[in-house]
C-alpha cells in the first residue's frame, strides 16, 4: 500500500503571483488613464461652450444679477454671470472647488469689498436698487441680505445677546421687553428656543457645533432679511444636525429667498427648487434640481453629478 500523500494541486495563478499583480497594475493605469481623458474632455468642452443651458431668469425675482465679473488681483475668478433668485425659493449653487459659486454668493451682500485686490463689475438689483453702486451703505444691505456661512461663528456673547444684537444695532427694538420678543421669536423659529430657553446668559460657543450654526441663523433672520445666503453651512456638523438645518431651510424658504452653496449634491437635491452649476467661473447650467440631476443638458453637468469629476 502506498502511504505517500497525493501531491497538491498546482494552483496556476496565485494571488501573489507576477501575473495577478500585473493585471491589477494594468486596471489601475486604465482606470487613470480614462479619468485623465475624462478631465481633458471636461476641460475642452468649457473651453468651448460658455453660454449657459437654461433660463437664469425668472418673472417674480427677488435678486437679479446682470453681467457680474469677478477679479482677484489679474485673476478673473467670474465671468459674466446672470442669474436670478426668486422669491421665497432655495437655489442650490454647486460646482468644484476653486469654480467661483462662493465667490458669486458673497457678491449678493457685497462681502466681497473686504477681500483686497477684489474687483467686482456688473449689476445686481435688490428690488429696483442695484446694490453694488458706490452710494449704497453696507450696513443695512447686510441685514437685508444677511449671511450664514461654513463654520459656526457665534459672538463670545451670552445666548440672548448673540440674537439680540442685529436687531439693538438697527434699532428694530426700543426696550427690552421687545428685545426679548425678537430673540425667542428668533431662536423658535430657528428651532433653538427649547434647548436654549433655560441658559440664555450662558455663552453661544458652548453650545454643540449643530446648534451654535442654528444659534447663527437665528442671528441672521432676527434682523429681518429678505434674502439668506448659506455658505456649505452643514459642511462642519454631524448627519443628525445636517437634517436639522436642512428642515430649517425648508421652512425658513417659506418666508424668504434662501440661496445656498453646497458641495453634497444630495443636500441640494433635497432643499432646493432650483440648481445652478458653476465651473471655472462660469454659470454652466442653470434649471429645476430634478432636471438637473436626473437630465442635465450640458456634457459638463453630467460629468459633474455624475462623479466623472469634482
Amino acid at each position: 500500500m502506498n502511504s505517500a500523500m497525493p501531491a497538491p494541486l498546482h494552483n496556476p495563478v496565485s494571488p501573489t503571483s507576477p501575473v495577478v499583480a500585473a493585471a491589477a497594475a494594468e486596471a489601475v493605469k486604465a482606470n487613470v488613464t480614462h479619468r485623465v481623458e475624462a478631465m481633458r474632455h471636461t476641460a475642452t468642452v468649457a473651453r468651448e461652450q460658455r453660454e449657459t443651458v437654461g433660463n437664469p431668469r425668472v418673472e417674480n425675482a427677488q435678486v437679479s444679477c446682470s453681467d457680474i465679473n469677478v477679479f482677484y488681483g489679474d485673476a478673473h475668478a467670474i465671468k459674466s454671470v446672470s442669474l436670478d433668485l426668486g422669491q421665497n425659493e432655495i437655489l442650490a449653487m454647486i460646482g468644484p472647488s476653486g469654480c467661483g459659486k462662493s465667490t458669486f454668493l458673497r457678491c449678493m451682500n457685497r462681502m466681497n469689498d473686504t477681500i483686497d485686490h477684489c474687483r467686482v463689475t456688473g449689476s445686481i438689483m435688490l428690488e429696483g436698487e442695484d446694490i453694488n453702486r458706490h452710494d449704497v451703505d453696507v450696513v443695512p444691505l447686510r441685514a437685508r441680505v444677511g449671511m450664514v456661512f461654513q463654520k459656526p461663528n457665534p459672538f463670545p456673547k451670552s445666548v440672548w445677546e448673540n440674537v439680540a444684537f442685529g436687531p439693538r444695532i438697527h434699532r428694530l427694538a426700543t426696550n427690552k421687553a421687545d428685545l426679548d420678543e425678537i430673540v425667542e421669536s428668533s431662536l423658535r423659529r430657528a428651532g433653538l428656543w427649547d434647548e436654549v430657553k433655560d441658559r440664555l446668559d450662558k455663552p453661544g460657543t458652548g453650545l454643540s457645533g449643530g446648534q451654535q450654526q442654528r444659534l447663527c441663523i437665528a442671528r441672521a433672520i432676527a434682523v429681518q432679511p429678505e434674502v439668506l445666503l448659506m455658505d456649505e453651512p452643514c459642511s462642519a456638523l454631524d448627519p443628525i444636525s445636517t437634517a436639522r438645518i436642512e428642515e430649517l431651510m425648508i421652512e425658513l424658504g417659506k418666508e424668504l429667498t434662501i440661496a445656498i452653496v453646497t458641495h453634497s449634491m444630495q443636500q441640494a437635491a433635497r432643499v432646493s427648487t432650483r440648481t445652478a452649476f458653476f465651473h471655472l467661473g462660469d454659470l454652466i447650467e442653470i434649471g429645476s434640481t430634478k432636471s438637473i440631476f436626473s437630465a442635465p443638458r450640458h456634457q459638463l453637468t453630467e460629468d459633474y453629478v455624475t462623479g466623472v469629476f469634482g
